[in-house]
């Protein structure tokens, strides 16, 4: 094929307008007479052929026309030979121009390899012996570090290595079990449950029409049972119930048997192995007796019934696990699709917010959502951030101001430099948070699990022990039924359901009080914490400390000089005490550092005109006893001390005062009520933490403590055997957040302490956490209740079948609601809990001051 000239004109033939000159995909020319259009952002584009009109409407219905805005160059040809059609659309997904919108790079920790990771959504999921058989094949691939599938959202996090594996080869194992992945997109997701929901309703109306049918004739023929004036139109009416029941098997029941023949393909038993087993023998029995022309144990009104309450229990369950996860997905909807981009000379132009680059610059009017994250070049308004952090009240952002994408401009006109798109973003990051706790399973997830396919194999082996009775012993002629009955009674759907709905629901009211979970097994954890240690600074503070003084401890030096002195060390730290005090020396002149040493949690050191200085903590710069003259300001009492030294002499003290968060008094009061011990553990001085504490109602506190303290402390905690939540957000908070049992991590701190963390509290409201412990106490009492109900339910169905007192259709209706309960009390975690969302976010409403100036972020 001759290579295709690249144009003259810029961007020609790569951007979307290069449509009109050529193929809108490969660039080629259109032939003549040709016709193959692709709809694109509200156009008719052409393409060449049909074979560039499939790809480009697979790019676009996946959600990933941007690749049109991105690419540098236009595709190749699908017509090109020997590559399948199938495969060609899934190489597509390893181009960087598509997986910029979905796919987010990361070390990982234990190799040092960079991975890849992306999420995805899985269509094809019917039970949780589907979730098994892709994780248990995908995780088996070379170069898959990690894969998770929730069965509630059937969303799918994978992480890979891109030098081993290409993510085209992820997604083609996955086709070849069975199942279609693509990356997940709102829009795209939105699509395929609305064609799950429209498939599931046509073989549910299916089922339907022919129960109803079928059991009118069942009525006729029981009522007309052993007339002999009547036998031959009781025969024909028993064909018609055959004919009747057909598509209802092989039809409706499709799906079930699809399911079992994967699992069977792949040597395990899930629980549509024995439904399928049930349907197809009730059905082929009763159609060989037919053909016998016998006219007994002829039950086609039970398979119908059969397939219609398990087809109406499969739909009753997707309707209920999109509820479950709309509070997630709300999330996806706060990017909006365009984006208002100021160009050079200071126009206006709208385009897609995926062709939006880091350094563009956006204008984002009042009521407008902000389509990226950046940094705020002109204007001043208050943006809401409810949504994201659960905070009723917007905040001031003014110029220099850090915005992040998807929060709404309230009042003026801003003009925002773009700084992070696409799977870059912080609301990206948010979603990943929650994907990896949707997808995380509890241990007693992990359990019922493992229990179902142990269970179905138990189920299949006694049920052929019970037929065997009955055949040999007791009544050879309703063996078949009673092996029917027992196969249909104990499916193991509830037990499947029983926690994944529930840890959902819980994702969701948790992220409405702005509380991201991204650890599913800390909701069992924390139900079981017993003590809860806090940080001060940033944690129970609001992390901004001020300057307030500062004290001259040596002769030949003053405020000022010592203050630039400071600054000049505190410029290569990240920590809030840090920030306060380069803040307070403003703009200086720029001066000569050497060695520069952060030591987490004491302070730094370095070398400043040919001298060493050191500023941190009285230890760290050789202070042995705290002169007993100084004490911080009378009207600061809690202030922070920090230390200067300059070639070993100590020359200054800085006092340094933060303000508590709201309601610290009433969430350490809310957490005692709840029979939790609160410690506070802080690495400032001892006599400001003991202040603190005790103004906060806190029993028990530590201060001057190092990260190893901490850690050690935590350690000594959980050899107790008790369960341990800490709360941090600073980078010396990032050892002891590893190292308990549930950790919790500040939106405003820093990020390697959002890493280590199992919740993000993104709003300033500490109540969210008593509020969470009591969500994850219920979470795990329903999710007991569930487990308990699926495994009583089966254990008192098993033998009131194998005794023939349950007839198919019978067990048909109680497995079927058996799941309903389940998923109906999972519910319960939206319902019940609206008092919590309310409790944490309406109590002692914030005061007016909540709207203020945050600077950068």
């Amino acid at each position: 094929m001759a290579a295709v000239e690249p144009s003259s004109e810029p961007g020609a033939a790569t951007a979307p307008e290069a449509a009109d000159a050529g193929c809108f995909h490969c660039g080629l020319p259109v032939p003549r007479g040709a016709h193959y259009p692709v709809q694109f952002e509200g156009q008719a584009r052409e393409t060449c052929c049909g074979g560039c009109q499939a790809v480009a409407n697979a790019i676009i219905e996946n959600g990933l026309g941007g690749y049109y805005h991105h690419r540098t160059a236009p595709a190749g040809s699908p017509g090109e030979p020997l590559i399948p059609d199938e495969l060609r659309e899934l190489r597509l997904f390893d181009q960087p121009e598509v997986q910029r919108q979905f796919v987010t790079d990361e070390t990982d920790r234990a190799s040092g390899k960079v991975l890849r990771e992306a999420s995805l959504i899985l269509e094809g999921i019917t039970c949780a012996a589907c979730v098994w058989l892709n994780e248990r094949h995908v995780r088996a691939l070379p170069g898959v570090n990690d894969f998770t599938v929730n069965y509630s959202t059937h969303r799918a996090r994978v992480r890979w290595d891109p030098e081993r594996l290409a993510l085209s080869d992820i997604l083609q194992a996955i086709r070849g079990i069975g199942y279609r992945a693509h990356p997940y997109d709102p829009g795209t997701r939105d699509k395929a449950f609305q064609r799950e929901r429209h498939v599931a309703l046509r073989r549910l109306a299916v089922a339907g029409l022919g129960m109803m049918q079928v059991m009118m004739l069942a009525v006729a023929l029981w009522l007309g049972a052993g007339d002999e004036a009547y036998a031959n139109l009781l025969q024909f009416m028993r064909w018609v119930a055959a004919g009747l029941t057909t598509p209802v098997v092989f039809y409706a029941a499709l799906p079930f048997f699809r399911s079992a023949w994967r699992d069977l393909e792949h040597r395990q038993l899930g629980m549509d192995v024995p439904v399928s087993i049930a349907i197809l023998s009730t059905y082929f029995a009763s159609l060989y007796s037919v053909a016998l022309g016998t006219g007994e144990h002829v039950y086609f009104e039970s398979v119908a019934m059969f397939v219609f309450f398990l087809l109406t229990s499969r739909y009753l369950e997707l309707m209920a696990r999109q509820r479950s996860s709309q509070a997630i997905d709300r999330l996806d909807r706060l990017i909006p699709a365009l984006a208002t981009r100021v160009a050079s000379d200071g126009s206006d132009e709208q385009v897609p917010v995926a062709e939006l680059a880091p350094g563009d610059r956006v204008r984002v009017r009042p009521g407008e959502p902000l389509p990226a994250d950046g940094l705020v070049e002109a204007g001043e308004s208050t943006v809401n951030q409810a949504l994201l952090t659960g905070e009723p009240e917007p905040c001031l952002r003014q110029a220099g101001d850090a915005v992040t994408g998807g929060t709404v401009n309230v009042d003026s006109p801003l003009v925002v430099r773009v700084t992070r798109v696409g799977a870059e973003t912080t609301l990206a990051a948010i979603q990943r948070l929650l994907d990896r706790a949707q997808t995380d399973k509890p241990r007693l997830a992990r359990m019922a699990e493992r229990g179902t396919g142990h269970f179905t194999a138990a189920v299949l082996l006694l049920t052929a022990v019970v037929g065997m009775v009955w055949y040999l012993w007791i009544a050879p002629d309703r063996a078949f039924w009673v092996v029917v009955a027992m196969l249909v009674a104990t499916c193991p759907c509830a037990l499947a359901l029983a926690t994944p709905v529930a840890i959902t629901t819980t994702t969701g009211v948790l992220s409405r009080i702005g509380l991201l979970l991204t650890r599913g097994q800390a909701v069992e954890d924390m139900a079981r914490t017993g003590v809860v240690c806090f940080d001060k600074t940033g944690t129970l503070t609001v992390g901004r400390p001020e300057w307030v003084a500062t004290r001259v401890l040596a002769p030949g030096y003053d405020e000022r000089e010592l203050l630039e002195m400071a600054a000049a060390l505190e410029r290569h730290s990240e920590h809030p005490l840090a920030k306060a005090l380069v803040q307070a020396a403003g703009a200086v002149p720029a001066r000569p550092l050497e060695h520069v040493r952060n030591v987490a949690g004491r302070g730094l050191s370095g070398v400043l005109d040919g001298v060493e200085i050191r500023v941190g903590t009285p230890g760290f710069v050789g202070l042995e006893q705290i002169p007993e003259d100084v004490r911080p300001p009378g009207t600061h009492a809690q202030a922070t001390a920090v230390w200067l030294a300059r070639a070993d002499e100590v020359v200054g003290v800085f006092w340094l005062a933060d303000q508590p968060r709201p309601r610290v008094r009433e969430t350490v009061a809310e957490l005692q009520e709840l029979g939790l011990e609160v410690v506070l553990l802080s690495g400032d001085r001892p006599e400001s933490v003991g202040i603190f504490a005790a103004n906060a109602g806190i029993a028990e506190a530590r201060g001057g403590m190092t990260p190893e303290d901490k850690v050690a402390y935590v350690r000594r905690r959980q050899a107790d055997g008790e369960i341990v939540l800490m709360a941090g957000e600073g980078i010396n908070d990032a050892p002891v957040l590893a190292g308990a049992d549930v950790s919790l991590a500040m939106g405003s701190g820093t990020r390697i302490a959002q890493t280590q963390a199992d919740l993000v509290l993104m709003s300033d409201r500490l109540d969210a956490i008593p509020a969470a412990i009591r969500q994850s106490r219920e979470t795990l009492r329903i999710i007991r209740q569930n487990l308990i109900w699926a495994i009583g339910y089966n254990g008192v169905a098993l033998p009131v079948a194998a005794t023939g007192l349950l007839t198919p259709w019978l067990a048909a209706l109680g497995m079927s609601l058996s799941s309903l309960i389940v998923v109906g009390n999972a519910l319960r975690l939206r319902r019940e809990n609206e008092a919590i969302l309310a409790d944490a976010k309406g109590k002692a409403p914030l005061p007016a001051s909540a709207i203020r100036p945050v600077r950068n972020g």
